[in-house]
């Protein structure tokens, strides 16, 4: 573990002095990495039209046929979607999407593939 205290401002004992502090722990270095998966998330309703309904922040282990809340109104989440870049030489998270529909929509598509696949 490497640590180096570094702080810009003047100095105690000298009133022209400046100090400088860097520091680089690798619990900082980790803590930014985790920080990645609370990605906010770009929210779709995908009935037609697709419509936006913003960016939101929800927990990272969101899955298809979960229910989350939206401005009060209830959602099924029916795709999540993670897109990276390719940057300096490895892949970064850019975007996660998740694509939702009203409650009541998913059930009915449900039942309607349910009576498509028994015919």
């Amino acid at each position: 573990m490497a640590s180096w205290n570094i702080a810009l401002g003047p100095c105690h004992n000298h009133k022209h002095t400046r100090c400088f502090g860097i520091s680089c722990r690798k619990r900082d270095r980790d803590r930014e990495r985790t920080n990645i998966n609370n990605y906010p998330y770009k929210v779709v309703e995908i009935t037609p039209p697709p419509k936006c309904l913003g960016v939101r922040c929800f927990p990272p282990n969101l899955q298809c046929g979960e229910s989350v809340t939206i401005e009060g109104q209830a959602y099924t989440i029916s795709a999540v979607t993670q897109r990276y870049q390719f940057r300096k030489g490895k892949y970064e998270p850019s975007q996660k999407r998740l694509d939702v529909l009203s409650t009541g929509r998913y059930i009915l598509n449900l039942y309607l593939e349910n009576l498509l696949e028994q015919s």
